[in-house]
């Protein structure tokens, strides 16, 4: 099966396609439509909508399917906690592709879906941190949103399919049988891992038009139930970063961990990091990001930054002198005038900084897809081979061998990470990984920027 994702963000197109990426299947994420990697089995496709106005997300999302999805199975990536436009741009999908199956639930992330409701850990998500955050005041029903969009749904349990497994088939034959007066959004329950793997198979076996919509919990369940052809590994640059050869780890110099995200999940993985992990840890005032290259004091940052670089590149020694690394956190800061909406202003700036000082980078951990975008944008990564995945939702990968702009000498490990996922290990657990999967040492001293 060929298969096009289309996510709103890089960390969520990274997220939801790294389950094909380890059962095999050669598969890309692509900043750019024009540099695509069409011979890849599957292409994940990150349109940056996540802010836009609901119309041109719309219309973003559709260009998107039109130019990569030809002769490709369809799966419309949405945020696991219904951030940003999805119902608008799941609406301008559907009249390209068919009856939209609806199933956001991850639940090795603590995302289920019971009674057409969108759980985080148990809590409704109306209630959670993350929907206060962004959405203080408005409504979290999926159904509400998707009509919002002009789209009617129905309701199904992919429970019902443990012992039956063609409940899905017959239902979708009578929505088809409604013709135009019948639902155009299928809204799935589930709660386990078995329940999505049971909906994968159901999904698989439709003769009629459908696309998938949910995040990297029903993918991976896909993934699972196709396997790839051996061509898919044939070419070059499948060779070159062959998984078994390649398990994402950094290259010399240092490790920067970028943190755009200022979720309560986001400053607990930087509390555990900071604790396990002797590194410099920078935080950039958000008036500085806000004004940018005319702040007063952006050369000093950006000195400082690059200072930072130079000490962690210079101390990086081989185990066997019993040597440490100092690597880097960077982080964006809070203050009264925060906004969310302003994330990808502070990201692109944040980038900006760092993109002078990219070269001598070993690895890069960046957290919240706005922040991963801006630094692949800043340093001309145009498109990622994934690799391997630390936890769920965890992704590592490289630059693609092919990709503009972006010398083939230099491809730093990349792992992404949306802002409000994973455990409170996830950063340490990435940062660990580009360091092993290196065979350089562990942990080490604080050092003081």
């Amino acid at each position: 099966m060929k298969l096009l994702i289309i996510a709103d963000d890089l960390s969520g197109a990274a997220d939801c396609a790294i389950g094909f990426a380890n059962a095999g299947h050669r598969t890309v994420v692509t900043l750019d439509e024009a540099q695509a990697a069409h011979d890849a089995d599957v292409i994940a496709a990150d349109t940056d909508t996540r802010r836009l106005a609901p119309a041109d997300a719309a219309a973003r999302t559709a260009h998107a399917s039109a130019a990569l999805g030809r002769e490709r199975r369809l799966y419309k990536k949405i945020d696991s906690t219904l951030r940003g436009n999805w119902a608008a741009e799941v609406a301008a999908l559907q009249k390209q592709a068919g009856l939209a199956i609806v199933a956001p639930a991850f639940p090795a992330t603590g995302r289920t879906v019971r009674g057409g409701a969108l759980l985080v850990h148990g809590v409704p998500l109306d209630q959670t941190e993350t929907w206060q955050l962004e959405h203080a005041g408005r409504n979290a029903d999926m159904a509400a949103m998707l009509a919002a969009a002009g789209l009617k749904s129905e309701r199904f349990n992919a429970a019902l399919l443990h012992d039956d497994a063609r409940a899905l088939s017959r239902r979708v034959a009578l929505i088809a049988a409604e013709g135009t007066d019948g639902a155009q959004a299928l809204i799935v329950d589930a709660q386990s891992a078995a329940d999505l793997r049971a909906l994968a198979g159901a999904t698989l076996e439709l003769d009629t038009p459908f696309f998938w919509v949910g995040s990297g919990g029903l993918a991976r369940e896909l993934a699972t139930l196709d396997p790839p052809c051996a061509a898919s590994h044939a070419d070059a640059d499948a060779v070159a970063d062959n998984a078994q050869q390649d398990r994402g780890g950094s290259a010399p110099g240092p490790i920067l961990v970028m943190v755009g995200s200022l979720s309560a999940v986001g400053e607990r993985q930087c509390a555990v990091l900071r604790e396990r992990v002797g590194l410099v840890e920078l935080v950039v005032p958000p008036d500085v990001l806000r004004a940018g290259r005319s702040h007063a004091h952006w050369s000093q940052w950006l000195a400082r930054i690059g200072a930072a670089l130079d000490m962690a590149h210079g101390t990086t020694h081989d185990t066997t002198h019993g040597a440490a690394h100092a690597d880097l956190l960077l982080r964006i800061g809070r203050d009264d005038a925060f906004d969310p909406a302003e994330g990808a202003q502070l990201s692109a700036m944040l980038a900006a900084l760092v993109a002078p000082h990219f070269a001598t980078l070993g690895g890069l951990i960046a957290t919240g897809g706005e922040t991963a975008r801006a630094m692949l944008d800043a340093a001309g990564i145009a498109s990622l081979r994934l690799i391997a995945e630390i936890e769920a939702g965890v992704a590592v990968a490289r630059p693609h061998a092919q990709t503009a702009q972006t010398p083939p000498a230099h491809r730093p490990a990349v792992v992404t990470k949306a802002g409000a996922f994973g455990t409170d290990d996830a950063l340490y657990a990435a940062w660990r990984h580009l360091r092993e999967q290196a065979n350089t040492p562990t942990e080490h001293k604080p050092t003081q920027a």
